[in-house]
């Protein structure tokens, strides 16, 4: 559907429906997008970026506006985020955003190979290191703020975030923790058709608990130790019901673009955005607005611009826009970030990898589905699954099926190495067990004399070069 078409007037589902199913692209044409947040603090007091001042969040900005090639996007005369230059004309390319509490977030364009990701996320961390080294302040790689309280972390001038601010608080008490204390890295993938999506989707769906557990990397909280190992995993869990966790209807039968329209629909509205300005909605379902009864708007219809909004205020472990975002794991340091999109491209772009997957885990129940998802942010790999074993059982099986995948692929690059080398970091801790969050703690119990410190100075992000021949990953 073209562009266009956003600012029409919408009265039925259909051009919804046909909104998504727009994104089916032909395999040649797939891309995998990748994007990571990450916490910025001071070199000395560890404490987090305000926006503004000499070392806040603003300065950093406008710092990369003025160095590289980024433009600014303001918001009321305020630097709120970055694209490209160029992207005016290029709307799928890279762009760098503001998350609530200041986490800084690297939204990758759509690549052909992870070793293109890999070269991306050098150059957006060699531009940020030069930045940031004028300034004395650097970013951390975990994925939740291991040592600062709620009330020490800072709020984004964004209209977007006053209103989440105000509505998700009465639908989950960890709402806000949320949108200050949290941080991830996620992958985006086409498809092909619905039934390419459906496939996809449900097999995503049923491996994000899995993604959690090999990515667990949240351990802490104010300070200290707080009883998970993927607490962004559990805040996730608390923050609002109606629009977060996994799905169960992506399993039953006739599930398509029609049915998750269907549940897109029924969810409220967080804002509505009109002239450069964000409005209260009043917690109104979608669907209401498509009435024609909308409180605000009594008598007018959403135009398609509104549905793409409503769509990114949705918050599922796999949410469905022209393409699929996979959402379930912590963000990590510059070496491990690559894994995440190599993984999953490793088996959702290799039908002989989805489909062997897919066995092992389509027999699952509601029930059991439900189970994993409530243990796994407390027991990552040891959480166990239905008929005996456990998701590190599970990843020794599934872990190669993307590593065949990928090399299915032929994806190489200049030094003749295939995509299969961004996987080492997820075999290393299937085959010891050790979850990077327990790898945390045994450091924060031994090296670290029970002080979160010197975790800044590990997790600190920095270029990473992946090397064909040795396992360089720590």
């Amino acid at each position: 559907m073209s562009d266009h078409s956003t600012d029409h007037p919408v009265t039925t589902r259909e051009p919804l429906i046909a909104w998504l199913e727009s994104g089916c692209k032909p395999p040649a044409q797939w891309r995998v997008g990748t994007e990571h947040e990450k916490f910025g603090f001071h070199r000395h007091s560890l404490a987090p970026l305000s926006y503004a001042g000499a070392g806040g969040v603003r300065a950093v900005l406008e710092g990369m506006a003025a160095r590289f090639n980024w433009t600014m996007v303001m918001e009321h005369d305020q630097p709120i985020a970055l694209i490209e230059r160029g992207a005016d004309q290029a709307p799928f390319r890279a762009s760098i955003t503001l998350e609530p509490g200041g986490q800084l977030e690297l939204s990758g364009a759509p690549l052909w190979s992870i070793h293109e990701t890999q070269e991306e996320i050098n150059e957006h961390l060699q531009q940020l290191g030069e930045v940031c080294a004028r300034m004395e302040v650097a970013f951390l790689g975990v994925g939740a703020q291991p040592k600062w309280p709620f009330a020490a972390m800072p709020w984004m001038p964004k209209g977007r975030y006053r209103e989440m601010r105000r509505y998700l608080p009465s639908r989950g008490a960890l709402s806000l923790d949320m949108m200050t204390r949290t941080a991830t890295v996620q992958a985006n993938l086409d498809f092909a058709s619905e039934a390419d999506m459906v496939d996809k989707c449900r097999l995503s769906m049923a491996l994000q608990p899995l993604a959690t557990a090999l990515f667990a990397n949240s351990p802490f909280l104010d300070g200290q130790p707080n009883g998970f190992l993927s607490y962004r995993a559990e805040i996730w869990r608390h923050t609002d019901p109606d629009r977060c966790g996994w799905l169960p209807f992506v399993f039953a039968p006739g599930f398509g673009f029609a049915r998750y329209v269907e549940y897109a629909l029924d969810v409220p509205m967080l804002f509505l955005y009109r002239q450069g300005q964000y409005h209260d909605a009043g917690g109104t379902p979608f669907r209401a607005f498509l009435a024609g009864r909308l409180p605000r708007l009594p008598g007018q219809h959403p135009t398609l611009a509104d549905w793409e909004t409503h769509l990114s205020t949705l918050f599922p472990d796999v949410r469905l826009k022209r393409y699929l975002e996979l959402r379930g794991a912590d963000a990590g340091n510059s070496a491990t970030l690559c894994a995440l999109p190599a993984f999953w491209k490793g088996l959702l772009y290799d039908r002989a990898a989805l489909e062997a997957a897919w066995a092992l885990v389509a027999d699952w129940s509601l029930a059991e589905r439900a189970q994993i998802h409530r243990e796994v942010p407390r027991l990552a790999l040891q959480t166990p699954i239905p008929r005996g074993g456990t998701l590190r059982t599970l990843a020794e099986q599934i872990l190669p099926l993307a590593e065949a995948g990928l090399a299915r692929q032929g994806r190489r690059n200049e030094m003749g190495c295939d995509e299969t080398i961004y996987l080492r970091h997820l075999a290393q801790i299937v085959t010891s067990g050790l979850t990077p969050a327990e790898r945390l703690l045994e450091a924060y119990r031994q090296r670290w004399h029970g002080s979160v410190d010197p975790l800044f100075r590990e997790q600190e992000f920095e270029s990473f070069y992946a090397d064909c021949q040795a396992t360089t990953f720590t």
